[in-house]
């Protein structure tokens, strides 16, 4: 795993998932989006990963380029995402993008949650 020294207030967006972003925007065919990651209350253990293209702009968003794609956090998810990395895997067995966090204690059995 090859990672990029930029973050987005700890957020680390390797070159992988970096170059699959890239591509899948390039098949929407649109400029104005970003690749938005949230932190929203949900799942078996409490707080679930969201990652969508937005073109929104919210108040106290922080947003940094990685190689031309724009990842964009709010205020609210950021102290959850401190240090965590997005990566794209593309193998037999799993095909995603997935993300390493120090900061969660724990996750349920199907990884969608953790706390």
């Amino acid at each position: 795993m090859t990672v990029q020294s930029e973050t987005t207030e700890g957020i680390i967006l390797t070159e992988d998932a970096s170059s699959k972003v890239r591509a899948l925007l390039e098949q929407e065919g649109r400029d104005d989006l970003r690749l938005r990651v949230a932190v929203q209350p949900g799942g078996c253990s409490g707080l679930r990963y969201q990652l969508y293209f937005d073109e929104r702009e919210l108040d106290g968003d922080i947003v940094t380029d990685f190689g031309g794609v724009e990842v964009v956090t709010d205020r609210m998810s950021s102290p959850y995402l401190v240090g965590a990395t997005i990566d794209f895997v593309d193998t037999i067995e799993k095909q995603g993008f997935t993300i390493d966090n120090p900061n969660a204690t724990g996750s349920c059995a199907c990884g969608d949650s953790f706390n």
